[in-house]
């Protein structure tokens, strides 16, 4: 325990380093980073990211970050391309090509097909004068930034840097194409970010699932609706199809006695709190815990009042909301 504040050192300077080398990154971006938008923007095909080693992972990362944000794009490894993986490439795509020294061998060959095949290609090295930066079509070039091991060879500010501006690319791209929620849940549609992006449409129960009873509806009726939806609320619409209001548990206790006596729109509590279809769930379960309430009818603000679905507190928290 008594090595801790050391270790903690190393952790700040190590930070620190990697943090002034993206100061670095970003003070160095010119007119090229546009150019290589512009070419990935004018692709028919995909955007075939490849590196080898330690830049191979981040070109990993980078091709997943695009093709879920709405560029397709996949990786190709280097070393499996020059033994068949270069037909993963066609006239239409664009290489993003990473090496930090712009000399790995081992894209020799992915070089040289999107050469033979004019392929566009963006190169990414530290070095303008490598091979791989000569031989592209544009060059992203990462400032001589220090390393933050310390010694000056283990991939670690470099990869930070290249790592920084395949999201910088992949950001610029979705700002082009004006990106949304909604697209990213397409491509998105497991686990909790899936649920944070679903929309009150994607939860909502409707048709004949729908618990409703018109104004006039006797009492006794409505409890044989509550029971047979089995949501234990009922929405109550007027003559013209609108929600005038809902009948809860609690509006039930308050009109005990004399309970069968009643219609439906002297039980009910009017201007009952609703969501619009379009809405985010997770704005949906905001609303349920802001207002203390465990459901909300669904109501289209382009057409009528008149109710289209219904979302129980339950179908947000099924999801992994709430």
């Amino acid at each position: 325990m008594t090595d801790t504040p050391k270790f903690l050192e190393t952790a700040r300077r190590v930070i620190a380093t990697e943090a002034r080398a993206l100061d670095q990154l970003e003070a160095s971006l010119g007119d090229e980073f546009d150019t290589a938008v512009d070419i990935m923007l004018s692709a028919t095909g995909r955007v075939i990211v490849s590196g080898m080693g330690k830049s191979g992972h981040i070109a990993r990362k980078i091709a997943a970050t695009l093709a879920s944000t709405g560029t397709p794009a996949h990786f190709v490894h280097p070393a499996e391309a020059s033994h068949g993986d270069l037909g993963m490439m066609a006239q239409g795509d664009v290489a993003l090509v990473l090496s930090n020294s712009g000399e790995t061998p081992e894209l020799a060959d992915v070089i040289a097909y999107t050469r033979r095949f004019k392929i566009p290609m963006i190169g990414v090295a530290s070095r303008s004068d490598s091979t791989l930066i000569k031989q592209s079509d544009v060059g992203l070039i990462l400032p001589r930034a220090e390393e933050a091991c310390g010694t000056g060879v283990v991939p670690t500010s470099s990869t930070t840097m290249t790592l920084a501006l395949g999201d910088a690319l992949a950001v610029a791209l979705m700002e082009h194409r004006a990106f949304t929620p909604e697209h990213f849940r397409e491509f998105h549609p497991g686990g909790k970010l899936g649920a944070q992006l679903s929309r009150v449409r994607d939860l909502m129960h409707a048709g004949d699932a729908l618990p409703l009873v018109t104004l006039d509806t006797p009492m006794s009726d409505v409890l044989l609706e509550i029971s047979r939806k089995g949501f234990g609320v009922v929405g109550v619409t007027d003559q013209n199809g609108a929600l005038g209001g809902i009948i809860t548990d609690g509006d039930l206790r308050r009109h005990m006695e004399g309970l069968l006596d009643h219609s439906a729109h002297q039980v009910m509590t009017e201007s009952p709190t609703t969501i619009a279809p379009d809405a985010l769930a997770e704005e949906a379960v905001a609303v349920m815990n802001d207002r203390k309430i465990t459901c909300l009818f669904v109501l289209d603000p382009e057409k009528s009042a008149a109710p289209i679905g219904f979302l129980h507190i339950h179908d947000c928290l099924r999801v992994g909301l709430g």
